[in-house]
């Protein structure tokens, strides 16, 4: 590229790393994990050239779902791939990191899906791009158009990073969100402990153990059984002493 032409682009690219700055913030400031995942679709379709529509499909247990959408098309055409079990984005998931589609009516990997899927929204482009963080694998970000040949470079380059951006502030917001819940579970088998310990008279190790002997027992979680003492005052019945 020559020098007056990387000046020309010099402005664009500033505002665009700015772009990507206040996303990275926006992003890792939702308070939920669900919040973060709607703020990463809505930004998308708004940042991303040639999008439409924007999706976030999240892999739970083996079992692909789709999480998150900026309209009900991402979860026509997501859907549409789950039931024929084939479609760039779980090719995104499972095959490799970034898969482009041009057009859908030229398909011919997955020719079931793309002509459902263009009869039932209209979506002749899409861009999936892996979620992962580490080795982690969490899902991909769907991007869908109503254009043929909707993504160029231009486009599939911002859609790396935004989907680098969206990772990192999905796992941070996982890692939050499952710290949260550990700290609630604390909590509440803490008070459990302390209603066995003033109804029963025990020691704080024993009224743990009671609570675990409980959840071996009744095939529970700890969690579960501590939350029954909470609500009800008793260990839960069918339990035997000990």
């Amino acid at each position: 590229m020559e020098g007056d032409e990387l000046l020309e682009r010099a402005p664009e690219a500033v505002e665009l790393a700015e772009t990507f700055a206040t996303i990275a913030r926006a992003l890792l400031g939702e308070p939920s994990v669900d919040q973060t995942l709607q703020r990463i679709v809505d930004t998308a379709v708004t940042t991303i050239p040639g999008c439409d529509h924007a999706g976030i499909s999240l892999v739970e247990r083996r079992r692909v779902s789709t999480a998150a959408a900026s309209d009900e098309v991402p979860e026509t055409v997501d859907s549409i791939q789950y039931e024929a079990d084939s479609g760039p984005l779980l090719d995104a998931i499972h095959e490799q990191e970034v898969l482009l589609v041009d057009d859908l009516v030229d398909e011919t990997r997955w020719v079931e899906f793309s002509q459902r899927a263009v009869d039932a929204t209209g979506v002749r482009s899409v861009l999936s791009l892996r979620l992962f963080a580490e080795r982690d694998t969490m899902g991909a970000l769907n991007l869908y158009s109503r254009s043929p040949n909707a993504f160029d470079e231009e486009a599939q380059a911002i859609g790396v990073v935004f989907a680098a951006h969206a990772a990192v502030a999905l796992s941070s917001s996982r890692r939050e969100a499952n710290l949260e819940r550990a700290l609630e579970s604390r909590d509440v088998i803490g008070q459990a402990k302390g209603i066995l310990i003033a109804q029963r008279q025990m020691t704080a190790d024993e009224a743990f153990e009671a609570l675990r002997h409980a959840a071996r027992n009744l095939n529970l979680k700890l969690r579960d059984v501590a939350d029954r003492v909470v609500y009800t005052g008793e260990l839960p019945t069918g339990v035997d002493e000990h």
